[in-house]
C-alpha cells in the first residue's frame, strides 16, 4: 500500500494540506513544552504485539473460568473474543498508521473524529483504569511469591515491585521497549514450552505416562452447568466466560496505538504488527486455553480452593503428571508476566494522561517532557495509582482495593466499543475526501465488516457482564456495583463534559472532521524513513535483510 499523496488529500471538497484545522477549541495543543521520542523499535513493536498486555489472568485467572464453564465453553468463548478484538485491533491500526501522532490515544482519535465529549470520557477512563491495573499487577506479582515459603513481608515485596515498575517508566522510552521486549520474550518462550508440554502429555508423555487425550472432554464434562441446571446451565456457563474472557486481551489494540506515539517508522510497523497479530491471537490465546482444558480437570479442588499460582490450571497439570520443579519456573516467569503487565500499564496510564493534555482535556503541565522525551509529570501523576497497591497488605483495605479494580471491569468494552464508533466516523470522513481503502497505508480487508459485529457485540457483552446477579438468590448491590459500576462512572465523566459543553454538537458534522493536522510532518516522517531505509546492493545487502526479517 502507498501513502496518501498530498494531491490525493486534496481531491475532496476543498479539503488540503493548508487548510486551516477544523477542530474545536482546545482539540490540540501545538506549543508543547518539548515532545516524546520516538525510540520504539519494530522488534519492540512485535513483542508488544504478541504478550504486552498479558498478564496473570491468562495464567492463573483462566483456572477459575475452566471450573465454571468447562473447556469447550471456554474455547469457544475465547475464539470469539478473539476475532472481536481483532477487529478493533485493526479498526484502530487503519486510523493510527494514517495519522501516527505524537501524544497517540484511542481518545485522541475520539477527538477529533467524534467528539471531545467522548475524548474527555475515554482519555479519563483509561488514565485511572491503566493506573488502577498497575497496582493489581504488583500485588498479583507479589502474591505469587508466595507460592514459594518465605516470611517477607508483602510490603516489602509491594515496594520491591513498585520500584522496578516506576524506575523503568521513568528512564527513557527505548529503555522501555527494550525491558518490554525481553519481558514479552519470557511470556512467548513460557507459553510456547507449555504447548510442547501439553503436547506431549496429551500423548502420554508425562512421568505417569498417563495418555490424556481429550479424556477431561468426557470426564468431568465438555461444557458445565452453571446457576441452573440442564442446557440453560451450560448456556450460562458460556455467557460467564465469553464476558471474563475479555480481560485476558484487555487494551491489547489500545497498547499499539498508544506506543505508536513514540514509534520509530509508525507507518511501516504498525501494519506489520497488525497483519501478524491474528495468527498470534490464535497460537497464544486459543492454544493455551485449548491446551489447559486438555491437561487439567474443569474439577481440579485447586482451581477454586487454591490461591494465587496454585490455582494456575498449568501449574495443577505439572502436579498431577508428577514432574518436579517445572512448577516454580512457570512461577517465576508468570512474576515477570505481571511485572511486564504492570510496567505496560503504567506507561499507558502516564500517556494516556500526556494525550489529554496535548487535546487540551487535562492540564497543559502534563504535557511537558524532559530532555530523553519523558513526560515526567504524567509519569508521577499516574504513578500514584500504583501505591494502592499498599492497601492489600491490611484485609480491611484489601475490600476498598477490590472495590478500586472493579472500576476497570467493564472498560475493555467501553473502550472497544468507543474505538469501533470512532472507526465509522473516520471512515465516513475519508469517504467525503474520495480518499480509497488503496490510498491508505494500511488497511484490512476484513474491515468494516467486523468492525459492524465489534459494535454491536461489545455493548451486548457490557449488559451481561453481571448477567448473574439477576438470578434468583444471587442478588447483592456489592455485585452488581462490582459488575457495572465503571460504566456508570463513565457515564457520569461523559455527561459532565456535555452539559460543560453544551453547545457542542453531539458528534462532530463529517465535513468539520479534521484529517489535515499533523498529516504533513507525517508525510515529511516518511520521506526521511525513506530515506534512512535504502537496503545496500550486493552480498551485504542481502545479508542484511535476512537479519532484519528474522530480528523484526
Amino acid at each position: 500500500m502507498t501513502s496518501p499523496s498530498e494531491k490525493q488529500l486534496g481531491d475532496g471538497k476543498g479539503f488540503a494540506m493548508n487548510a486551516e484545522p477544523t477542530c474545536l477549541e482546545g482539540q490540540i495543543i501545538d506549543d508543547l513544552s518539548g515532545n516524546t521520542h520516538r525510540g520504539i523499535k519494530s522488534r519492540h513493536v512485535q513483542m508488544m504485539a504478541i504478550g504486552g498486555a498479558i498478564g496473570t489472568s491468562l495464567f492463573v485467572g483462566s483456572g477459575a473460568a475452566l471450573s465454571i464453564a468447562g473447556p469447550a465453553s471456554l474455547l469457544l468463548a475465547y475464539i470469539i473474543i478473539c476475532i472481536l478484538v481483532y477487529g478493533v485491533l485493526t479498526a484502530t491500526c487503519e486510523m493510527n498508521t494514517f495519522l501516527p501522532l505524537p501524544g497517540a490515544s484511542p481518545a485522541l482519535y475520539a477527538n477529533r473524529f467524534v467528539s471531545p465529549s467522548l475524548a474527555f470520557a475515554m482519555g479519563w477512563l483509561y488514565w485511572y483504569s491503566f493506573g488502577i491495573i498497575v497496582a493489581y499487577e504488583i500485588t498479583a506479582a507479589a502474591i505469587v511469591i508466595d507460592y514459594w515459603p518465605n516470611d517477607i513481608p508483602i510490603a516489602a515485596l509491594v515496594t520491591v515491585m513498585l520500584v522496578i515498575v516506576i524506575a523503568l517508566n521513568c528512564a527513557p522510552v527505548h529503555v522501555y521497549g527494550e525491558t518490554e521486549f525481553w519481558f514479552a520474550s519470557l511470556k512467548v518462550l513460557m507459553i510456547i514450552g507449555l504447548l510442547i508440554l501439553s503436547f506431549i502429555l496429551f500423548w502420554g508423555g508425562g512421568a505417569d505416562h498417563q495418555r490424556l487425550g481429550f479424556h477431561y472432554w468426557k470426564d468431568p464434562g465438555a461444557m458445565n452447568e452453571y446457576l441452573v441446571t440442564g442446557d440453560r446451565g451450560r448456556l450460562c456457563g458460556f455467557i460467564y466466560v465469553l464476558c471474563y474472557s475479555v480481560f485476558s486481551f484487555n487494551f491489547t489494540p489500545e497498547l499499539i496505538v498508544i506506543a505508536s506515539g513514540e514509534m520509530e517508522k509508525p507507518r511501516k510497523n504498525l501494519p506489520r504488527a497488525a497483519k501478524m497479530c491474528f495468527y498470534r491471537l490464535l497460537l497464544f490465546y486459543i492454544g493455551s486455553i485449548l491446551a489447559i482444558g486438555v491437561i487439567c480437570p474443569s474439577n481440579a479442588s485447586d482451581l477454586t480452593e487454591g490461591s494465587g499460582v496454585k490455582a494456575s490450571p498449568f501449574v495443577i497439570a505439572i502436579r498431577n503428571a508428577g514432574i518436579k520443579g517445572l512448577d516454580s519456573v512457570i512461577n517465576a516467569v508468570i512474576i515477570t508476566s505481571a511485572l511486564s503487565s504492570g510496567n505496560s500499564y503504567l506507561f499507558m496510564s502516564s500517556r494516556s494522561l500526556y494525550s489529554l493534555a496535548v487535546m487540551g482535556r487535562a492540564p497543559k503541565i502534563f504535557t511537558r517532557c524532559n530532555r530523553y522525551g519523558l513526560p515526567y509529570y504524567a509519569v508521577f501523576a499516574s504513578s500514584l495509582f500504583a501505591f494502592l497497591a499498599y492497601m492489600n497488605c491490611a484485609t480491611t483495605a484489601a475490600t476498598v482495593f477490590n472495590w478500586f479494580v472493579s472500576l476497570t471491569n467493564t472498560a475493555g468494552f467501553i473502550s472497544w466499543t468507543c474505538c469501533c464508533i470512532t472507526y465509522h466516523r473516520f471512515r465516513k470522513a475519508r469517504k467525503l475526501r474520495l480518499i480509497k481503502d488503496s490510498d491508505l497505508p494500511y488497511h484490512s480487508r476484513i474491515q468494516p465488516y467486523l468492525v459492524w459485529v465489534s459494535t454491536f457485540a461489545f455493548p451486548v457483552l457490557l449488559l451481561l457482564n453481571g448477567f448473574y446477579v439477576f438470578f434468583p438468590g444471587q442478588w447483592s448491590v456489592s455485585s452488581f456495583l462490582t459488575a457495572y459500576v465503571g460504566g456508570f462512572i463513565f457515564i457520569f465523566i461523559y455527561a459532565c463534559h456535555r452539559v460543560y459543553r453544551w453547545s457542542d454538537p453531539w458528534m462532530l458534522p463529517v465535513e468539520d472532521i479534521d484529517l489535515t493536522t499533523g498529516m504533513a510532518e507525517v508525510l515529511a516522517m516518511d520521506e526521511v524513513d525513506d530515506m534512512g531505509t535504502q537496503q545496500p546492493s550486493g552480498k551485504l545487502g542481502k545479508v542484511k535483510n535476512l537479519v532484519t526479517l528474522l530480528w523484526e
